[in-house]
């Protein structure tokens, strides 16, 4: 029992590191989306929208880092883990926030789909489990 709460302890941290930056990030995308209005109402390239939100998950990463220079997950098998669960349950999780913003009847922007959402945690993640000690 000690061994699962301790689990489950190690995950909800580094899940919730991810989701206050991820968060933040969204609602900076939300604040940037009603100053610059239009800019941000044309649609662009998947592809590079993609390699944006990659690059604001490094950015995240490194900056999670310097708050929480540490994981909370010291088993390197379960840093692996964590490293295929936490982004997915991450996008989840902003999807879950974006179908909200839609019902009702918020702008929405890309950080609030899956897929970008993945993306940007994914990246985090991967600079989380490559230099969190």
């Amino acid at each position: 029992m000690e061994f699962l709460f301790e689990i489950l302890i190690q995950y909800g941290g580094e899940l919730l590191i991810q989701l206050l930056i991820e968060t933040a990030a969204e609602i900076g995308v939300h604040g940037l989306s009603k100053s610059l209005g239009e800019t941000f109402q044309r649609p662009k390239n998947p592809l590079l929208a993609t390699f944006g939100f990659a690059l604001w998950g490094l950015i995240a990463g490194g900056l999670s880092l310097w708050l929480f220079p540490h994981s909370p997950i010291t088993d390197p098998q379960w840093r692996r883990i964590n490293l295929a669960v936490t982004p997915i349950l991450a996008g989840w999780a902003m999807a879950v926030i974006g179908s909200l913003r839609r019902r009702r009847g918020l702008r929405l922007v890309r950080l609030d789909r899956f897929g970008y959402a993945y993306v940007f945690a994914l990246v985090m993640a991967l600079v989380r489990f490559r230099w969190a000690g």
